[in-house]
């Protein structure tokens, strides 16, 4: 009886001290789990993400070739698909024409111009020849005015001599009577009266020939005046008609926008890819009709992944961009992808039932009391190093864990 009793105390006290083991094991095993979640954080809240875009058409038109297919692989600059470009050729052809037309008609204004130019310097010669002819008939007038003075002063002489061969002969002639003279003295005087009246009226006649040529230096001197005149007219219309071509110079700009626009239409009815890239949601065919603007397919660019991962906001403090990580797909749960967080998430949208609402006026409040906060999540972006090109895809589950630096 003493032997069971014995062996029951021996059995009680293994029992509890295995129980202590087992306890002290848990323990050790939960420290351990807790520092490896707090300095490995681990989150299945994960999707795959990459960059994608709509691919629109920059013209439109009917698609006369279509060189891919749904989920097709690409590469950077394969050709996608064609837009009809017979229209933008024809207005690429228009805008050239347009060009040249221009340049042309710059061509034959230029030539004018220079005809013009040539003319300008014939108005300034003009102007130059009227000048000289001005100051040649104004001292033409002088000369014709000495002249008039001086014939003045030959009648006014004639006039004297005529005048005092007129008196010598009337006092001559009563003395012949009385025999006081003879009679060649009295026909001497008389021709000499005779002699000096011709001379007076030789002198008026220089005296009307000399007012004439005045009054002819004066009116060639008006005539010379209003050719100065004329020629700097002829100059000025000169100068401004060489100014017409400024217009067609600023006219280049204008036709070289439309031939490079033209030119980049025409381009454009050939659509490339932009990069490595996946095909998805493409639900067109030869013959649809592309508008600007307007998606036709979606592109997913292969050239980088992420894993978007939900981590809990106590979490964060053990994570830094740089971090190495691992990534796991659902449809791979054995296949490890190496990976290297780029971000951390800054932001979410505030929870209504904590904060209440943000609007216009006064904050909502909620007036209930939450006795369960459950921690925020922050999304954290991880890139996954060398992605395999026909592994991954856009919303898939993913598992993450940082392996830290």
């Amino acid at each position: 009886m003493k032997d069971n009793e014995l062996d029951t105390v021996q059995r009680h006290r293994l029992d509890f001290w295995t129980s202590i083991g087992i306890v002290a094991v848990a323990g050790v095993l939960g420290v351990l789990v807790l520092l490896r979640s707090g300095h490995h954080p681990r989150t299945d809240d994960a999707e795959i993400f990459a960059n994608f875009i709509g691919m629109a058409p920059q013209v439109e038109g009917p698609i006369l070739e279509l060189h891919i297919q749904d989920n097709q692989f690409v590469k950077k600059g394969d050709l996608l698909f064609v837009v009809d470009p017979r229209a933008y050729e024809y207005a690429y052809d228009k805008a050239l024409s347009n060009q040249a037309a221009l340049e042309g008609q710059i061509g034959d204004e230029r030539r004018r111009i220079s005809a013009q130019v040539n003319g300008v310097s014939a108005a300034k010669a003009g102007i130059d020849t009227a000048k000289a002819d001005v100051a040649h008939f104004v001292a033409a007038e002088d000369q014709a005015r000495a002249g008039v003075e001086n014939a003045k002063q030959g009648v006014a002489r004639a006039k004297a001599e005529w005048t005092y061969a007129t008196d010598n002969l009337h006092r001559l002639e009563p003395l012949l009577e009385k025999e006081f003279v003879t009679v060649d003295q009295v026909e001497r005087a008389r021709t000499s009266a005779d002699a000096e009246e011709q001379a007076l009226k030789q002198a008026e006649s220089q005296l009307s020939v000399a007012q004439a040529e005045l009054e002819s230096v004066k009116a060639q001197y008006l005539h010379a005046t209003s050719s100065v005149e004329q020629s700097r007219a002829q100059h000025q219309q000169a100068q401004n008609s060489v100014l017409t071509l400024d217009p067609l110079i600023n006219q280049r700009g204008a036709r070289q926008s439309d031939v490079r626009n033209a030119k980049y239409n025409l381009d454009n009815c050939r659509v490339y890819a932009p990069f490595d890239a996946r095909v998805t949601n493409l639900n067109i065919s030869e013959g649809a009709y592309a508008h600007i603007g307007q998606q036709v397919f979606t592109l997913i660019d292969a050239r980088a992944w992420w894993a978007l991962a939900n981590f809990r906001e106590g979490q964060l403090n053990h994570i830094r961009p740089g971090m190495h990580a691992d990534v796991y797909l659902m449809s791979r749960p054995n296949e490890r992808f190496p990976a290297v967080v780029d971000s951390i998430g800054f932001g979410v949208t505030p929870d209504a039932n904590v904060i209440g609402r943000l609007a216009a006026g006064l904050p909502d409040v909620q007036r209930t009391l939450n006795w369960v906060h459950l921690a925020a999540r922050y999304p954290v972006r991880v890139r996954v190093l060398d992605p395999p090109p026909d592994l991954l895809r856009v919303g898939e589950t993913a598992v993450v864990t940082i392996r830290g630096r």
